[in-house]
């Protein structure tokens, strides 16, 4: 499941203790059983979904405030909220301080639109990148666009073989056998 999520081994070390930690061990539980933290995920799925839509349906807004305070505004559990600011944290225009945060902690949720896009089709959350709060954002050219973008930057082109009877790449006008291509 963490592989599912995006997660590396070193992004679950944090203190066991914080509520990041805790949200981690919670959300990631390799001996829970896969049944419930199948069902675990799609309750937190949905919640996510609504949280975005309305921070999507006022984009510029600067939603603020503590932990605790955020989690009342969108009436989840802090913990949820934990694992929501886990989630967007790098699509932030300023990082929060999410390892060491506490409920008292204040954060932000001023996200930069085009990297928030990119990293959920990174996350290849299809549920989250076609939301329609996104149309008033970015037509849909642009969201093509930024969709093409982020799934071609993780793709590796390997440049043309070059063939033995092709001109050679050095630009001499012979064939490659006879020139760079030539056995030493």
């Amino acid at each position: 499941m963490a592989e599912e999520m995006n997660i590396t081994a070193n992004e679950l070390e944090v203190d066991p203790k914080s509520l990041l930690g805790q949200w981690r061990k919670k959300a990631y539980d390799q001996q829970a059983d896969k049944g419930r933290l199948k069902r675990f995920w799609e309750e937190y799925f949905l919640i996510e979904k609504g949280i975005y839509a309305k921070l999507l349906a006022a984009p510029d807004e600067a939603v603020t405030g503590t932990v605790k305070e955020l989690a009342e505004k969108y009436e989840i559990p802090v913990e949820t909220m934990v694992g929501f600011l886990d989630g967007i944290n790098d699509s932030l225009i300023e990082k929060n301080p999410i390892e060491t945060m506490d409920e008292d902690t204040t954060v932000s949720l001023a996200f930069d639109k085009a990297r928030l896009y990119k990293n959920m089709v990174d996350a290849r959350a299809e549920w989250l990148y076609e939301l329609p709060e996104w149309d008033a954002i970015f037509t849909k050219e642009e969201q093509h666009e930024l969709y093409l973008e982020q799934r071609k930057s993780g793709t590796i082109v390997k440049p043309k073989k070059i063939g033995r009877n092709d001109p050679c790449p050095c630009g001499s006008g012979k064939k490659y056998k006879h020139c760079c291509g030539r056995n030493k």
